[in-house]
């Protein structure tokens, strides 16, 4: 018998432009959410007028919320009409053999019980469940954040998370709540890197650059001529 790599499509051009997207949204929301929460001073002589640098900070941080937000209803949508590895039902253990894979998966990375890595081309069933929470975080920090923004805004998809506010009894409680999410994130992105360059070491199936190309690859057994 011999060995052969079969390439497989397995992120559609939608699920990898939302991802990156995503990512950069979420990393400048945590560079300048921190800035946000603890301003650095600068001092300086010149006219207030001229050093607008925490404006346009806070504009930044505002604009990449808006742009996260879309991407991330898009990718919700994306899970009803994209293919079966980008599905919604993919991300929640609906079936036995999602929680098998699950010890499966706590094995191998997180326990280094076994060597031999899992055969999954999408998301594996540990991953999957993972980001389905990110989704719900996604979702938090979405509603805390414009919620405090509605607050000094009119426009009208503001208004909509208004709402929180009372509901959290506070502006001061959204706001910390929302600034712990940020760390959450923050240690989700961490885990999130590392995870993604051990499988592509350890699988060799093209982690890295399916995300940038959508094929991965998966070992076929052929007969020998």
């Amino acid at each position: 018998m011999t060995q052969t790599n079969k390439r497989i499509y397995v992120w559609e051009l939608p699920v990898r432009f939302t991802h990156w997207v995503n990512a950069l949204c979420v990393v400048t929301l945590a560079v300048t959410g921190y800035m946000i929460g603890r301003p650095i001073a600068f001092q300086s002589g010149a006219e207030a007028s001229f050093s607008y640098w925490f404006g346009t900070i806070r504009f930044v941080h505002f604009t990449a919320a808006f742009i996260f937000f879309f991407s991330f209803v898009f990718r919700i949508y994306w899970g009803f009409v994209g293919n079966q590895y980008a599905k919604w039902n993919t991300f929640l253990p609906l079936k036995k053999e999602q929680w098998v894979g699950m010890l499966r998966v706590l094995k191998i990375d997180v326990l280094l019980m076994k060597s031999r890595p899992l055969k999954t081309i999408g998301h594996n069933s540990l991953a999957s469940l993972s980001y389905f929470i990110a989704f719900l975080a996604f979702l938090f920090q979405c509603i805390t954040g414009f919620g405090m923004y509605s607050a000094m805004s009119d426009a009208f998809f503001p208004q909509l998370f208004r709402w929180i506010v009372p509901l959290m009894g506070s502006d001061f409680a959204v706001r910390q709540w929302h600034h712990i999410f940020m760390w959450v994130f923050v240690i989700f992105t961490i885990i999130h890197v590392y995870l993604v360059f051990y499988h592509d070491y350890v699988e060799g199936r093209g982690t890295i650059s399916s995300m940038a190309g959508g094929w991965k690859f998966i070992e076929e057994e052929s007969p020998d001529k």
